[in-house]
């Protein structure tokens, strides 16, 4: 496999005060959208129209990607916790399905089914 060198950007070009280029400000726009989909106790109080450097953007989309990272967790924790118990199911009426009992009407069939059968052994 051919290596590519790829040069490390200069000292002086990192600067936080620069103003926002458009490309930075489409990714604040597309963070701003993913956060508010998020429960209110997640989301930052950045008015993101105010947004005019590069450190602020950094900050803002900083801000929101731990905010959700935060929201998965706790989310993922609520899915693993065990569901509780269930109790047996009631009716309409509030008595207790038959579950795996035999009702009536299948008892009375299978019991008729035994008295023809013997009726006809004889």
């Amino acid at each position: 496999m051919t290596m590519i060198h790829v040069p490390r950007p200069p000292k002086n070009s990192l600067n936080l005060n620069r103003p926002v280029s458009s490309l930075i400000l489409a990714q604040v726009e597309h963070m701003h959208t993913a956060e508010k989909r998020l429960p209110l106790r997640y989301r930052t109080e950045i008015y993101v129209n105010a947004i005019k450097t590069e450190g602020e953007a950094a900050r803002y989309i900083s801000q929101v990607t731990t905010a959700i990272h935060r929201a998965h967790d706790d989310a993922a924790k609520l899915r693993t916790k065990r569901a509780p118990v269930r109790k047996a199911a009631l009716t309409a009426v509030g008595e207790e399905r038959p579950g795996a009992k035999r009702t009536l009407k299948a008892t009375a069939k299978k019991a008729a089914g035994r008295v023809r059968a013997k009726k006809q052994l004889k």
